[in-house]
């Protein structure tokens, strides 16, 4: 599975694209993950087969969700991106993909 991370600068975003790596390494699941700022979210898309937003830019979800075309888009409860809960991210991530 491949995941397109979307933020606003990238520093936290970093952070959780090398925990969500080890969990995913940890748990034996074929992931992948890359991070980009909200302005590059269409070009950074292709791909993809779920984009997970951080919080601090989920009021921008439409806008991408428009520009994506498609992939399905979801926002990272600010509780699990905040402490980087990668097993309840791993849920969503599945939820989303459940969804499409």
């Amino acid at each position: 599975m491949k995941v397109l991370l979307v933020c606003a600068g990238g520093m936290s975003t970093s952070i959780l694209m090398k925990k969500m790596e080890k969990y995913a390494a940890d748990q034996g699941i074929d992931f992948s993950v890359s991070a980009t700022g909200i302005n590059n979210a269409a070009e950074a898309s292709t791909g993809a087969d779920c984009i997970l937003m951080g919080p601090q830019v989920s009021y921008q979800k439409a806008n991408v969700e428009r520009v994506v075309g498609g992939i399905p888009v979801g926002v990272i409860p600010p509780a699990d991106y905040g402490i980087g809960n990668c097993p309840n991210i791993f849920k969503h991530i599945d939820s989303l993909l459940a969804s499409a």
